[in-house]
């Protein structure tokens, strides 16, 4: 590819997140180059991102990066990268489960697996981490259906489901080794259920976590905790340094209002996330499944069956989770699942900012890939 005059380019909304999805064969191979090009497509760094597709807000400033995947387990490949708005940075040190939502849809748009007559199943490796999942969706008359019933909370209307089931992971449910640690003198389980976690009751930092997400912001004390604690869990799960990555996130948990199983807000890793990543919902709900973890005890979760309703300042996201134990009787994810929505925007072309407005640091060593 050359000249980068313009790109082929899929808008979509996944989830509760929206990005541009690219095939990788439309993309530079060099991923210095790549993310170059990506800086100026989604318009950072600049706060507005006024020149460019993103949405000036880390939900909206997303990029799924798809192509066939050599792994027999596998259909597709599929690499998420987020693009820091305010910074020429672009991350691919963790997973999107939203985006996740919009790559077995689009994998079928371009042509990288068939469709069938009434619905699909494409099975997905996760490049950031290796781990798969499966996205299931209608696909009638062998063409993506994008309309349906199907309703989640931060998302406008309803839209066609998109199941997207998890295999257990190969790491270690709880990465640290513990049910719990201190950090700071705050007790805390790190969990990573598809993405690194870490579970704080709220009150333990001074807060109710029932705040609004623009409220938690502006507590600039609860911001600087909240970092100490973010880098030292880090290290603790093995990510190395993690001042520039967006992982681990941090959920902070407090007795469910509106008859769910608890209430979280979630960090992303500095802005309060408007309702909560798939991912990071898988792990806080394989985390209420497991004894003395942080948050279990604040947990109403007698429900029927694997189902648990987390909370959100938007609404409420519905995970099915299970555990079961390794012979050392170490908690692993048995089952996980969720119900997403997507819906493509447009499909055309983009055409990037000039090459000579962006420059972008080396890319950070260590942590996870």
């Amino acid at each position: 590819m050359t000249g980068y005059e313009e790109v082929r380019c899929l808008l979509m909304r996944g989830g509760t997140s929206k990005g541009a999805y690219f095939l990788a064969e439309d993309l530079p191979a060099d991923p210095a180059a790549r993310d170059e090009l990506l800086l100026r497509v989604m318009g950072s760094p600049d706060e507005r991102q006024i020149d460019g597709l993103g949405g000036a807000h880390p939900l909206t400033s997303k990029v799924a990066v798809v192509s066939p995947s050599a792994d027999p387990d596998a259909d597709v490949d599929y690499l998420f990268l987020q693009v820091v708005v305010d910074r020429p940075v672009v991350s691919d040190r963790q997973n999107c489960g939203n985006l996740l939502a919009g790559v077995g849809p689009f994998a079928v748009e371009r042509g990288l697996v068939p469709a069938g007559e009434e619905r699909t199943s494409v099975r997905i490796r996760m490049v950031n981490s290796g781990d798969l999942a499966t996205a299931t969706f209608p696909t009638p008359g062998g063409r993506v259906e994008y309309t349906g019933d199907a309703e989640i909370s931060g998302v406008p209307g309803t839209a066609a489901s998109v199941l997207l089931e998890f295999p257990p992971g190969a790491g270690r449910l709880l990465p640290t080794g513990n049910v719990r640690d201190e950090i700071d003198g705050v007790s805390v389980t790190c969990v990573d259920n598809g993405m690194p976690t870490v579970l704080i009751e709220a009150a333990a930092l001074g807060v109710t976590g029932y705040e609004t997400p623009g409220d938690l912001e502006e507590d600039l004390a609860l911001a600087g905790r909240l970092r100490e604690i973010r880098l030292e869990a880090g290290r603790l799960m093995g990510l190395g340094d993690v001042s520039d990555a967006t992982v681990p996130k941090l959920t902070l948990l407090a007795p469910p209002r509106e008859g769910g199983a608890i209430t979280t807000r979630t960090f992303i890793p500095v802005r309060c996330h408007p309702s909560i990543g798939v991912l990071c919902a898988a792990g806080v709900a394989a985390g209420l499944r497991i004894e003395g973890a942080v948050g279990a005890e604040l947990a109403e979760t007698d429900a029927v069956g694997d189902r648990i309703r987390i909370e959100h300042p938007t609404g409420f996201l519905d995970m099915e989770s299970s555990l079961g134990a390794t012979p050392e009787g170490l908690p692993v994810a048995r089952r996980t699942a969720v119900v997403r929505t997507a819906r493509k925007i447009f499909d055309g072309a983009v055409f990037p900012r000039a090459a000579e407005t962006v420059s972008i640091p080396p890319r950070p060593r260590g942590g996870r890939r």
